[in-house]
């Protein structure tokens, strides 16, 4: 009820929303469709891996969001280059590759120079002709007993902030952060002021002591 002469509300309860309801009924159901699609898909891109086309490690632009890390669209010519991998020949063997994007910063190169390293040296090569086998391809027979690879490829792990500045054994759990934070900003705040009282002091205890000895 309203407070003395407050509105009186409206209360819409003849919306008729049974009939505008939606459900949801069929979940079970494209649960298991999903699942065949998946399937289908790795059966339709065997021996590939089911996650698709190696992708590089990069941070999102500006100051906002350039502490998180994601995977990007492509790795760059120069990292294919740094890698011994020919970008003609990179999608072939499952890297995207990404001729926009530039390198701006040294630790992202050879993050994504390590990443292409360490998928070159698990690769395995099936070979076109099953009569002639190339140099680096694997042989027929073994490349049957190969598996294809299911799981997702070198995922990002997730990476903890940490304060490295103050060392372990100063911290007190009984001493307030607040009053250490206020006590360096006071400290911070009245050097000045400090120096000059010891100043002043020391020139006080100068004149004492020259008085004395005369």
């Amino acid at each position: 009820m309203p407070k003395r002469n407050d509105k009186i509300p409206k209360n819409h309860f003849k919306k008729d929303w049974q009939s505008r309801v939606k459900t949801w009924f069929d979940q079970p159901a494209q649960k298991k469709v999903r699942k065949e699609r998946r399937l289908a898909k790795a059966a339709a891109t065997f021996p590939r891996p089911t996650a698709g086309l190696l992708r590089p490690q990069v941070r999102p632009p500006t100051r906002r969001y350039n502490f998180k890390v994601k995977l990007g669209r492509g790795f760059t010519i120069d990292e294919l280059k740094a890698a011994g991998i020919n970008h003609r020949q990179a999608r072939s063997i499952g890297v995207s590759v990404d001729k926009r994007r530039t390198n701006k910063s040294e630790g992202a190169f050879n993050s994504n120079v390590q990443r292409l390293k360490v998928y070159k040296s698990k690769l395995v090569l099936f070979p076109l002709n099953k009569k002639k086998v190339n140099a680096g391809e694997t042989a027929t027979a073994e490349a049957s007993k190969v598996p294809q690879h299911q799981a997702a490829l070198q995922p990002l792990k997730p990476r903890k902030l940490t304060l490295e500045s103050v060392a372990k054994s100063s911290i007190n759990s009984k001493t307030s952060a607040v009053d250490v934070l206020r006590r360096y900003q006071s400290d911070a705040k009245l050097v000045g002021l400090r120096a000059k009282v010891k100043a002043e002091k020391a020139a006080a205890a100068a004149a004492t002591a020259k008085k004395a000895d005369a």
